[in-house]
């Protein structure tokens, strides 16, 4: 029995639709805050009430699951007790393999968001159950989710400057991820490096958007207290996303975003799409 948690977020959407196209639903459980949002989305697919915060609740909502896939917390701040939370239940609850999706190079990552990663997959380690790491990259769609203001302002903004990002898209984790799940046996004690086959710049990008749609684009490079402070207040995004996506391109400078390991698409036995293909597909 495979159970995936945050199973009504959007890589656990895609990873439960790849899952079905290899495993029958009856061997899947989502878990989940709503069950009744994880009904509604998958129907023939048993739901259990599973919420990280909540620690006294989580063993027996594992009962009977072997395979595990810990889809990382959105409450960044709170995830490494978040997860300890369900580690410690999987433990208890007799979970056989964990698979957990965390951060490109998360034990030597400068970007912010990897000291939470860093510690829960320590602490995975050493709980004594098989696991397998896959350590997600850059999510191409934390540029693509925003294409049409960029073409209405004709500006690409970024703190990155000239580094190099090796992106992938949620589908291509998912997809990962779900070849993993039902084959866990196979990765068992692997730590997965995942990053995109097509590198980009964010001068790049901006050509790529101009070249597909015919509208030119100018790359605006900004530092990171521009950025953030230009996602606030034009992106309108919350002063804490904001300090995390200016975060994550500063130290893009550095390689924070890049990732010359082919094991993304070893596990996919397929290329990712490259940069063209998906802003046409976003557009």
């Amino acid at each position: 029995m495979i159970g995936i948690t945050g199973a009504t977020g959007q890589l656990g959407q895609l990873t439960i639709k790849h899952l079905l196209t290899k495993e029958s639903a009856d061997s899947l459980i989502t878990l989940v805050r709503d069950p009744g949002k994880s009904q509604a989305m998958f129907a023939d697919i048993a739901s259990r009430h599973f919420d990280y915060s909540e620690p006294d609740t989580l063993t027996d909502a594992l009962t009977g699951i072997t395979t595990l896939f810990l889809i990382s917390g959105s409450e960044i701040g709170q995830r490494i007790e978040q997860h300890a939370n369900v580690i410690d239940a999987a433990k208890r609850a007799g979970v056989k393999t964990l698979v957990y999706s965390s951060l490109l190079r998360a034990d030597t990552s400068s970007l912010m968001l990897a000291e939470e990663h860093k510690a829960t997959e320590q602490r995975i380690q050493a709980s004594g159950m098989d696991y397998v790491i896959l350590r997600n990259g850059w999510y191409t769609e934390n540029y693509t989710q925003g294409l049409q203001a960029v073409l209405d302002a004709g500006v690409l903004a970024g703190a990155a400057g000239y580094g190099r990002i090796d992106s992938a898209t949620r589908n291509d984790y998912a997809e990962a991820a779900a070849n993993v799940l039902t084959d866990v046996s196979a990765h068992k004690g692997n730590v997965y490096e995942l990053a995109g086959d097509a590198s980009f710049t964010l001068q790049g990008y901006a050509d790529a958007v101009s070249a597909v749609t015919g509208k030119p684009v100018h790359f605006e490079s900004m530092n990171y207290e521009g950025y953030k402070q230009f996602l606030q207040d034009v992106a309108g995004l919350p002063e804490g996303f904001a300090h995390v996506l200016a975060d994550s391109e500063h130290h893009a400078k550095d390689g924070g975003l890049s990732g010359s390991s082919d094991e993304l698409h070893r596990l996919l036995g397929r290329a990712t799409p490259s940069l063209i293909e998906v802003i046409k597909q976003s557009l």
